[in-house]
């Protein structure tokens, strides 16, 4: 018979086996003694003493060398039908025997063809054994066949009925093991997709932030060393943004290493007014003409983020790529949202070709909230960028 899955099923079923094992040798015990008692000396006795001994030997190899899981367990049965045809044609407790042995069918057939087919022999050989001693009488086809077969009957319904019993609890252990498995795998990809969401993050707010302070630094630092000489008070503004900048560099380190619902803090407040002084400083850092219109706007700190950092990105793109002179930016609500455009006048690119990490950081950030990121450029034409925030994506805060 199958054994019940998982590990609790398998003590279950070892505790089972263990106590029928020592039902068995008790029961075989008494059957030796019942024999040696009861029959009449002589070697019809030796032969019933010697059969049963071959079956409690086959039984001992058995437990005790469970070896190749079909071949032993069905030898093992084979001499047990053969010892019951024996008794029965020496009709000597056979009966006993059968009905102490019939679970084993269905122990060691290990499936239900092999049980039933074992069963079937052990009730032929019975039969065959008592009709070569009691003859075609009354007495075979009364008391020995008819108590035979209820006896076979019974067991194989029983042996049945236990098999799906084990057969449904296998399979929902299975089935339960199978669901553990599955949450456990669901689980750890959840862990690994929550580490790559947050590597993710990290890599577009340390991009978005101390990628572009340093590489203003760099510019900076390089135009303040070549006006050192020719130009010394400009070169004072630049070290002095340099300075500034530097320091708005750690303040955002500081907060990246902080925890989540930190992070943003310096976006804090209306959101034209951060604006206006990010503006003021590029204008003054590049010396090129920014032409805002800026609306009054409070918005929730992940729309105000969202905003700035895509004014942050698309202003190093100007700063880095475009050799623009003019650059117009325009924060207003619309009835569709929040929209902020981004235009200048330089080179322009295709944006097809763009494979740079800061435009797809603006659209995943800007997805996050439901809006969406627009990039209009052509060579020679300059360079539009659009970001709409959706009403359900910002709110008065």
């Amino acid at each position: 018979m199958t054994a019940l899955a998982g590990p609790s099923a398998d003590v279950f079923w070892a505790t089972s086996l263990r106590r029928w094992n020592t039902v068995c040798w008790v029961l075989f015990a008494a059957m030796a003694v019942g024999i040696a008692t009861m029959g009449r000396p002589g070697g019809s006795t030796y032969a019933a003493l010697a059969l049963l001994a071959g079956v409690a030997l086959g039984f001992a190899v058995l437990l005790r060398f469970p070896g190749n899981p079909v071949v032993r367990p069905h030898g093992y049965l084979t001499v047990l039908v053969l010892a019951l045809g024996g008794l029965a044609y020496l009709r000597t407790s056979y009966a006993a025997l059968f009905m102490v042995t019939l679970p084993h069918y269905w122990m060691f057939g290990r499936t239900p063809r092999a049980s039933v087919g074992f069963l079937g022999l052990a009730t032929a050989g019975t039969l065959v054994g008592s009709w070569v001693q009691q003859g075609w009488s009354a007495e075979f086809f009364g008391e020995t066949t008819v108590s035979t077969l209820i006896v076979v009957a019974v067991g194989v319904l029983i042996g049945l009925w236990a098999h799906a019993v084990v057969e449904q609890s296998t399979e929902r252990a299975r089935l339960i093991d199978e669901l553990e498995r599955t949450q456990a795998q669901l689980s750890e990809a959840h862990q690994r997709q929550g580490a790559a969401d947050e590597r993710e993050r990290l890599a577009r707010e340390i991009h978005d932030t101390l990628a572009q302070g340093f590489a203003s630094i760099v510019v900076l630092a390089e135009a303040a060393r070549a006006g050192l000489a020719a130009d010394p008070g400009r070169s004072a503004r630049q070290l002095r943004s340099i300075e500034s900048t530097a320091r708005e560099n750690l303040a955002e380190a500081r907060e990246l290493v902080g925890s989540p619902g930190q992070q943003g803090q310096a976006a804090a407040g209306s959101v034209d007014r951060t604006l206006r002084r990010i503006l003021d400083r590029f204008a003054e850092d590049t010396g090129l003409t920014v032409e805002a219109e800026l609306a009054d706007l409070d918005c929730d700190q992940q729309t105000r983020i969202a905003l700035l950092r895509c004014t942050q990105e698309s202003l190093a793109n100007v700063r880095k790529h475009a050799r623009a002179s003019t650059v117009g930016v325009i924060l207003a609500r619309r009835p569709y949202g929040v929209e902020l455009e981004i235009t200048d006048d330089g080179t322009g690119f295709v944006v097809e070709a763009s494979t740079g990490f800061g435009l797809d950081g603006m659209r995943k950030r800007l997805a996050e909230l439901g809006g969406r990121l627009t990039v209009t450029s052509s060579v020679g034409d300059g360079t539009r960028v659009l970001a709409v925030v959706p009403p359900g994506g910002e709110g008065t805060a």
